[in-house]
């Protein structure tokens, strides 16, 4: 059985490749409740922007919440979404205009709440602006474009091997979530030292969210841990050094006769679970059964 089919039984966490993704390779990293595949419904309503859900694989493309409008006076109306975009650093936005018709991109392979959430000021704006939603079919000629990058992380690539940055698949409202996996073992008489140490870990390194699955065999313990956040909103983002964590992961190694990966056959693999240690906003982020 595939590892993806192994999740799949799980109801769990979904492997992504997010080679195309620059945020996996930060070491200081925004996880957390995302929307990708699907929008996050009952949770926003636009009136102007319309969501493009991203296509993962070899096709690449970011999700995207796109408007087409018509304003009085682009030279005044694009300083007023400048100043909004200021306060929203971890955003893209990307404008195509034609006149005095503008194409507004708000996108990203991983779309949070601070997202839709600076999506809803612009159409705040756009509604004291009196502007037009106009028909996306139309004729557009680009005569100038705008780029706004969101701010990024120092690059650096994740030190720790027995790290895997992974995906989700549909919790409420859409939701996904990324999040970091380890997988390992470890003598049953350990387990519960072991989690209280991974426990004050997470609280250190600004990690609000621990879970895990379990197979106790015998006298040893199979683990598949995650960690990760909660809804990440623009007044509550939290960043976690992904590097910082493993290292203090990886000292636990040396206290505990603890390995990395699972033992045993696929009759010990951790099924059991989630049990949950630290939790926000729970049913955006695990099945409970």
């Amino acid at each position: 059985m595939t590892n993806l089919r192994v999740l799949k039984v799980l109801e769990c966490e979904i492997l992504f490749n997010f080679d195309y993704c620059t945020i996996i390779n930060q070491s200081s990293m925004i996880l957390g409740v995302y929307w990708y595949f699907k929008f996050p419904e009952q949770l926003y309503d636009f009136q102007f922007f319309k969501f493009s859900p991203g296509l993962g694989g070899h096709a690449d493309t970011p999700a995207e919440l796109t408007t087409r409008v018509q304003v009085e006076n682009t030279d005044d109306f694009i300083p007023k979404l400048e100043a909004l975009k200021s306060d929203f650093k971890k955003t893209y936005l990307h404008l195509n205009i034609d006149g005095n018709q503008i194409i507004i991109n708000i996108g990203d392979h991983m779309l949070f709440d601070f997202h839709f959430q600076f999506a809803k000021l612009v159409e705040e704006l756009l509604i004291r602006e009196n502007a037009v939603l106009l028909d996306a079919s139309l004729p557009f000629a680009i005569q100038s474009s705008k780029n706004y990058p969101p701010e990024r992380e120092e690059f650096k690539n994740i030190e720790h091997r027995f790290i895997q940055m992974v995906g989700s698949d549909f919790k409420k409202s859409n939701a996904e979530n990324y999040a970091a996996r380890i997988d390992c073992n470890l003598p049953l008489q350990h387990k519960k030292e072991l989690i209280d140490d991974l426990t004050r870990i997470s609280r250190e390194e600004n990690l609000h969210v621990f879970y895990y699955n379990d197979f106790d065999f015998k006298d040893h313990c199979n683990l598949m841990l995650f960690f990760t956040n909660g809804r990440q909103k623009k007044d509550s983002l939290q960043k976690v050094d992904i590097n910082s964590f493993g290292r203090k992961v990886r000292q636990l190694s040396q206290k505990y006769p603890l390995h990395f990966g699972h033992f045993g056959s696929f009759k010990e693999y951790p099924l059991h679970g989630p049990h949950s240690v630290l939790i926000v906003d729970e049913e955006y982020i695990v099945n409970k059964k």
